[in-house]
């Protein structure tokens, strides 16, 4: 058995004492460092799952707010894109209007510019991709954003076929050197736009149906502006949601540095004035010394 020293009750008091205020002392002192009065289970359990649970909570919908993030940017390509096809099509509408008191040889020239124009926003639509998602060109396209991971909560966006050709009355047109030939567009108009008297009429039925195009656009438009804006008051729900969650967390966890500052000060005089106290009680025992001298 090893030999123990035996020290007095004074000292004894003292120095357990001044081993409970070094100890305060050191975890004072990590509080300062980390900021946290609560980094582990040791410190307080209660306190600490109740913390991390929040935290976890927060970062889970910090991950679904990246998600509506992406959605919010995905849809707002699909909107631009519809409507810069807009403008295209009104453009379209222009050439024809303009193609109803042309002559034979300026409708040849007004038809390859319809041709170009409705090439055009094809190629619009069909570029509008993000993500590898494309919104605006085939009607089979589908974004699902999930809003929680608690709930079923999500918003599903179907995507629409905007391409000249899904109009109903339009496809390609072809020219000839002073016609358009009007069966490429629909075949209930067949026929050439080479006499005035019998196109007119038929160039108001196209202008019906550009008019119908555009109005279909403009509608789409609208029903994904309206998803952006609802997409946009999830995600700032979701952003103020996590601060509110982060700032529970950091209630539980985060310590009061100018509270543990001015414990550090306390404890570091109650170290010194412990020092002193044991230095007392040693002096006490040499006093008993000096009788055997």
């Amino acid at each position: 058995m090893a030999d123990s020293v035996t020290l007095s009750n004074s000292i004894r008091s003292n120095l357990l004492s001044l081993n409970q205020t070094s100890t305060m002392v050191q975890r004072t002192n990590s509080r300062l460092s980390t900021g946290l009065k609560v980094s582990s289970a040791i410190d307080d359990a209660v306190a600490y799952f109740q913390s991390k649970g929040l935290n976890d909570r927060a970062g889970d919908l910090t991950e679904r707010k990246s998600g509506i993030d992406q959605g919010i940017s995905g849809l707002k390509t699909a909107l631009t894109t519809l409507e810069s096809a807009e403008k295209l099509m009104v453009q379209m509408k222009g050439v024809i209007l303009s193609a109803k008191s042309a002559t034979n040889t300026e409708r040849g020239d007004l038809a390859t510019q319809f041709q170009t124009l409705s090439a055009q926003v094809n190629n619009l639509v069909n570029d509008a991709s993000y993500q590898g998602l494309n919104l605006v060109n085939a009607t089979t396209a589908q974004m699902t954003i999930q809003f929680s991971d608690k709930t079923a909560a999500q918003l599903q966006v179907d995507g629409v076929d905007m391409r000249v050709s899904q109009f109903a009355g339009f496809s390609t047109a072809s020219a000839t050197a002073n016609a358009v030939s009007l069966s490429t567009f629909d075949t209930t108009y067949a026929g050439s736009w080479t006499s005035v008297s019998n196109s007119v009429s038929v160039f108001d039925k196209v202008i019906e149906k550009m008019d119908s195009a555009i109005s279909t656009i403009r509608t789409n438009a609208k029903n994904i502006g309206t998803n952006v804006a609802l997409l946009q008051t999830r995600a700032d729900f979701t952003k103020s949601y996590v601060n509110t969650l982060k700032e529970g967390a950091d209630k539980l966890s985060l310590a009061d540095l100018n509270e543990e500052g001015a414990n550090l000060v306390a404890l570091q005089t109650r170290q010194q004035l412990g020092i002193q106290a044991l230095s007392f009680a040693g002096q006490q025992e040499q006093g008993v010394l000096s009788l055997f001298r």
